[in-house]
């Protein structure tokens, strides 16, 4: 990566407006933990439950960012930018309908949500109420990921990131303005985050309108192609359950070694997702630029883009593997760890950052298989590759041996999306793939 080729520039263009994105919504976050603070420790509690349950809301549903992108881009391609929108406005209407079934579904069953979570009696209550006057936001909070992708597939991830930041600044401020200066409580908190969580979806929704009656798409609902949509959504909806699933099982395999492996484990798991905003953010932009490149009928111009994005996704991970390691012994005073927290978390940090270049590699191949509409094959690698990790995690007997485990995984990420990506099969050109190609 000595020379910048117009591939560089073009992944930097998308990258960098991506990874701030993603970087404003935790640090926005954590201005709500900190407003809902001040309420005492039972508002926190009630609320990291009800944020885990909207959290995995919000990853089972990603797919309607994902598969909206992918299908705008490839008509973006090959210059059908009418059709290109149309695609988009089938991904909000998917996306209005499944967010008024969250609401639907999940009104009645907070209660059981919350204790399935394992909420403590005298925070239940409160934990409810916060998840039910978050649901009010779900229909908006589901728009702005299918926004996001519509704006995504139309080679624009600068508009996002402008929505993000002043979306979640404005979260921030109505949450102040609800829990402090009208003292609502933790019911504030949670009015706030879906008033801007609708508002953002507004801003979507008028641009892709406009956008709409500018190319002269129908703004009715197109049964076929929601359908379609749905289809090719359940593809990413069984590769995003395989990941919850290794997420899961790691996090209830360290709780079982005990407190200070679990403490330690959820602060490097917590510093990973942080390194893994800024290789997500190339996979991102891997979506747009090979979707768009399929969709033009530009096959070697994908395979250069997608050689030029590897670079990046190995050159990035060595920089940030080596961060991790300079920064590793001063992480356990970050987060006030004892001495026994402290030794586990020296036990896994050099796995964390030795796994950074490969995984580098796997957030990239990803993105350029989302891009070119092959998720029938990523579901098959998902399961594949949890079924590869479930043996030795469930035998791990020491932190280490677990984060050896994730390293299992990440390889055989690596194998299957590697093998893949060498091959052909993913390069099918066109403005739709009407039959995602098979394993």
């Amino acid at each position: 990566m000595s020379s910048m080729s117009p591939d560089d520039r073009e992944i930097l263009r998308l990258a960098v407006p991506a990874f701030a994105a993603l970087v404003a919504e935790p640090l926005f976050l954590l201005a709500d933990y900190a407003i809902v603070g001040r309420l005492g420790t039972g508002a926190l509690g009630a609320l990291s439950v009800a944020g885990t349950i909207l959290a995995t809301i919000v990853n089972l549903c990603v797919f309607l960012a994902y598969g909206t992108t992918a299908a705008v881009a490839r008509r973006i391609g090959a210059g059908a930018r009418r059709e290109a929108v149309q695609g988009g406005m089938d991904g909000l209407w998917l996306a209005a309908a499944i967010g008024l079934a969250v609401v639907v579904v999940c009104w009645p069953l907070a209660p059981w949500l919350v204790g399935l979570v394992g909420a403590e009696p005298g925070i239940v209550d409160d934990a409810v109420t916060y998840l039910r006057v978050s649901l009010l936001g779900a229909p908006g909070m589901l728009l702005v990921l299918a926004g996001t992708g519509v704006l995504r597939g139309l080679q624009d991830t600068l508009t996002p990131l402008i929505v993000s930041v002043g979306g979640f600044a404005l979260n921030a401020a109505l949450n102040a303005w609800f829990v402090l200066g009208l003292d609502w409580g933790l019911a504030g908190s949670a009015s706030g985050t879906a008033a801007a969580q609708t508002l953002m979806a507004v801003t979507y929704l008028v641009m892709v309108v406009r956008g709409a009656r500018r190319e002269g798409a129908s703004l009715r609902p197109d049964i076929s192609g929601i359908k379609a949509s749905g289809l090719a959504g359940v593809a990413i909806l069984i590769r995003t359950l395989c990941l919850r699933v290794v997420l899961i099982v790691a996090t209830v395999m360290a709780a079982r070694m005990g407190t200070a492996q679990v403490a330690a484990h959820g602060i490097m798991f917590q510093i990973w997702t942080l390194l893994a905003f800024a290789l997500d953010a190339i996979a991102i932009a891997g979506q747009a630029i090979i979707g768009r490149q399929l969709g033009a009928g530009a096959l070697a111009a994908a395979r250069r883009a997608t050689w030029r994005m590897i670079l990046w996704g190995i050159g990035s991970g060595v920089v940030l593997g080596l961060g991790l390691l300079a920064a590793g012994p001063f992480v356990p005073a970050l987060f006030d760890a004892d001495a026994s927290v402290t030794a586990a978390l020296a036990s896994i940090v050099w796995i964390a950052a030795v796994l950074q270049p490969a995984a580098g590699v796997v957030f990239v191949l990803d993105g350029v298989l989302i891009g070119a509409g092959d998720q029938r094959y990523l579901a098959w690698a998902a399961v594949a590759t949890t079924i590869a990790f479930l043996p030795f995690a469930l035998v791990a007997g020491s932190l280490a041996g677990l984060w050896l485990a994730i390293g299992v995984w990440v390889a055989a990420r690596l194998i299957t999306l590697g093998t893949r990506a060498y091959g052909s099969k993913w390069l099918v050109a066109g403005p739709t793939v009407a039959k995602p190609p098979a394993p």
